[in-house]
């Protein structure tokens, strides 16, 4: 191989990185490209660590199919990918086109999840695709949506955070869910700027913080409305903004003067004082974001929650102006473009509906086929897995991307639909604890060994160059879609060749809100990415959304005004504490990835339960001793971690560990009802100290 520039597989910050030749027998070296905008050369250690995996012994280099024994063995891709398309075949005959299904995944590059629609809705006809980024960012897109008239992740660079007065960041950790973007929230406060952080764990980022709000998990929604209360009783509305650039204000303010600062602290744990600082803070300088992840978002009232976030925003004119506005922080690598190209069970690319007629008809007229041959919307990602196996359910699934038996919510019950399936296909690049349980395994390429584009959290358009040729017996996602494709009657239409696909993409999306039109690879060869929309070859993209309107028809942003209401699962006698689930900064996802790297693992060898230690005196447990961790649906074990940064009435779970440590064996599966996005970050729980080894549990 030969240097090349190209971007980091994991997080949505996509940083730039340069690969170039190992010594002989080692994987590439991995550098940060200084140039690039969004790390400026810094990386995080799963990004430094990333080419550890391109070794051929550490991947899956032919296919699986299972045996008449029930093992899994080495097959020709011929076999496994007739029995796979046979499979699908009979499913559709036996319980119709529905039967069959496909689950995507945020990290798949935009033609693959260009494609993945594609194949479900053409060559399988049927409605049952969703993806893991469901599980992500779908609150925020909901919220977005609902306010703005469009979903971005953030509608401004990260560049501008620095610029800006005042950051509120709820729910997230980025010092160790994506480390680089740390510098921009240094930057700020050298500046002059102010960070406020909101979350139940005192974490690395909020130990950066000039404001640390604690609420109680689950309260971030009442915290949002307080805020807004104190905003509209201390005169901090910008009427002139509200007037002339939104709609809906009255209903906002009248839920928000229902949750008056006693109130707010008593259901939150967030005393006034604090509260009273957050708003002086925040409304101290002419400019001001709100930035949410994970931690409100993954909630049965997600979608409520930002939009309470993003009233604040709102009321106080930040949005829709310079270096103000409210963003999420996307996770996954192609969390954004994942969610615009079709692999949600609503969209067709671009963010097109398919409900809309004339979305259907402009993308049935790029793939050549009757718009009244496009399936409807189907269900959910989790409800796609509850069904499975069931009357209505799919009865085979392709599983591109993710590893849902370890990162789906009551994954337990997860796991156990997917094993009544008639036929369960993966692709991935190494064998997943979602793999150990398909009937045909099928080795992918990686992200080195294959180019495509990818958009980041900004909505910058990416091109990731392949560096190395994949070793032999592995094949390409693009690839696998272009051979079943094939064996279902449909020779045509499904490129392997990525650019091709991208070509195709560009005209699908061409006048739709995620418009690429303009954007392609020779444009992006060179170039730092182009934000979205860009619909023409001459645009030079869009950096910062909505400063002369918002994307809603009357061109206004409008007021949620949602009313807290509690958790799907509260705390009772049976199951007094609640826990809440994260990342670490050795981890990433459900770690099939990051727990193969000997380094990664070293410095992160295994799940723990953090408490503070009030609660651990409580049940008689010191540092390091195995706890039994308990709720409604399942039950973990691991090693407690104690801790004064978190509240005594929570404990904290990573989710990248299966097995008796797996933190997805205990969260809900509530939904929120607009966004379907489950309740992850808090159920009741019971912990203890867990029995002898050898004796039952109780």
């Amino acid at each position: 191989m030969t240097t090349t520039d190209t971007h980091c597989p994991y997080c949505a910050l996509q940083c730039g990185m340069r690969l170039a030749p190992g010594a002989a027998g080692e994987p590439p070296r991995i550098t940060g490209r200084e140039e690039f905008p969004v790390n400026r050369g810094a990386l995080c250690g799963k990004g430094q660590s990333a080419a550890a995996l391109l070794a051929p012994a550490a991947r899956l280099t032919e296919p699986l199919v299972r045996d008449a024994a029930g093992g899994l063995r080495p097959a020709t891709w011929s076999e496994a990918l007739d029995r796979t398309a046979e499979a699908m075949r009979r499913a559709a005959e036996t319980y119709g086109p529905d039967a069959a299904g496909v689950f995507g995944g945020g990290g798949l590059t935009n033609e693959k999840a260009y494609l993945l629609g594609k194949f479900a809705r053409v060559a399988l006809g049927s409605a049952a695709i969703d993806y893991n980024g469901r599980f992500c960012m779908s609150s925020a897109a909901a919220a977005s949506r609902a306010a703005f008239g469009l979903d971005r992740g953030l509608p401004f660079p990260l560049a501008d955070i620095p610029r800006t007065g005042c950051v509120i960041l709820v729910g997230s950790n980025p010092a160790e869910t994506m480390p680089p973007a740390v510098r921009h929230l240094r930057e700020l406060r050298e500046n002059g700027g102010t960070l406020i952080v909101v979350d139940p764990r005192r974490t690395r980022t909020a130990e950066l913080a000039d404001l640390h709000l604690q609420p109680l998990p689950g309260t971030d929604l009442a915290l949002a409305l307080g805020l807004l209360h104190l905003v509209v009783a201390d005169g901090h509305v910008d009427e002139e903004f509200v007037a002339a650039r939104t709609t809906g204000f009255e209903a906002a303010r009248a839920t928000a003067m229902a949750h008056w600062p006693e109130r707010v602290e008593a259901l939150t744990g967030v005393p006034v004082p604090a509260q009273r600082e957050a708003v002086r803070l925040f409304t101290a300088r002419p400019h001001g974001m709100v930035l949410t992840a994970r931690g409100p978002e993954q909630q049965s009232k997600g979608t409520a929650t930002v939009g309470a976030w993003i009233d604040l925003c709102l009321a106080t004119g930040r949005a829709g102006r310079p270096y103000s506005g409210y963003g999420c922080l996307t996770g996954q690598g192609n969390g954004q473009g994942g969610r615009e190209h079709g692999q949600k069970a609503d969209q067709l690319p671009g963010y097109r509906s398919l409900e809309d007629p004339a979305d259907r008809a402009a993308v049935a007229a790029v793939w050549g086929v009757d718009p009244g041959h496009l399936p409807r919307s189907g269900t959910s990602a989790y409800e796609l897995l509850d069904r499975a196996g069931r009357p209505g359910g799919v009865r085979t699934l392709l599983v591109m991307g993710s590893n849902p038996v370890v990162s789906a919510p009551d994954a337990g019950h997860v796991t156990r639909r997917l094993q009544t399936l008639d036929h369960l296909v993966v692709c991935d690049f190494v064998l997943s604890e979602t793999a150990r349980l398909a009937d045909v395994v099928l080795p992918v390429a990686q992200w080195a060994e294959e180019t495509g584009t990818l958009t980041n959290l900004e909505g910058r358009v990416l091109l990731r160059r392949a560096a190395l040729a994949p070793p032999p017996g592995v094949r390409t996602d693009l690839h696998v879609l272009h051979a079943l494709a094939a064996r279902l009657g449909h020779p045509h239409g499904f490129p392997e060749d990525a650019e091709e696909v991208f070509t195709e993409l560009r005209r699908a999306t061409a006048g739709a809100p995620a418009d690429y039109a303009g954007i392609s690879y020779d444009r992006l060869t060179g170039e730092p990415g182009l934000h979205w929309p860009c619909p023409d070859p001459g645009h030079p993209g869009t950096p910062r959304l909505f400063l002369d309107r918002f994307a809603h028809p009357d061109g206004r942003a409008r007021f949620a005004a949602p009313t807290h209401r509690p958790c799907a699962e509260e705390p009772d006698s049976a199951y007094p504490t609640r826990l809440t689930t994260g990342r670490t900064v050795h981890h990433y996802q459900s770690g099939a990835q990051t727990r193969r790297v000997a380094a990664l693992t070293a410095a992160d060898p295994g799940p723990y339960v953090e408490l503070h230690p009030e609660l651990a005196d409580t049940l008689g447990a010191g540092d390091g001793d195995l706890l039994l961790v308990t709720s409604r649906r399942g039950a973990a074990t691991a090693p407690a971690r104690l801790t004064k940064a978190i509240r005594p009435d929570t404990v904290f779970m990573p989710f990248h560990w299966p097995g008796e440590g797996r933190a997805n064996s205990l969260t809900h599966a509530a939904l929120d009802p607009v966004s379907r996005m489950p309740e992850f970050k808090v159920c009741a729980v019971r912990v203890e100290k867990a029995p002898p080894a050898g004796e039952a549990r109780p």
